[in-house]
């Protein structure tokens, strides 16, 4: 089913922007316009960097770092689950190993 797109408002550096959306996305456009708006006032108030453009860069570069961070940190998790569970079996394989067998 197509669904017709929404035009969005979004602001950034006090400047608006009109953004084409799908109706279900807005919500999520407009979260991450609000936080990109948020780091790049972070940087401005820094005074490390001028101009828009490289103030937008870096926005960028900051917000796709934090994304890394966040997937490695999801593959490490998803490594010591599979640790755990391996462990769990052989442990559950040496118990049995050692138990008695039940009589009859």
């Amino acid at each position: 089913m197509v669904t017709d797109s929404q035009t969005v408002t979004i602001t950034l550096m006090d400047k608006q922007y009109q953004i084409s959306c799908d109706p279900q996305e807005r919500e999520e456009l407009v979260e991450s316009a609000r936080m990109l708006n948020q780091n790049m006032l972070q940087i401005r108030q820094s005074g490390g960097v001028i101009g828009l453009e490289r103030i937008a860069i870096i926005a960028g570069l900051n917000v796709a770092h934090e994304m890394v961070k966040s997937q490695n940190s999801g593959a490490t998790s998803e490594l010591v689950s599979s640790g755990i569970e391996r462990l769990r079996d052989k442990i559950d394989s040496a118990i049995q190993n050692l138990s008695p067998p039940l009589a009859r």
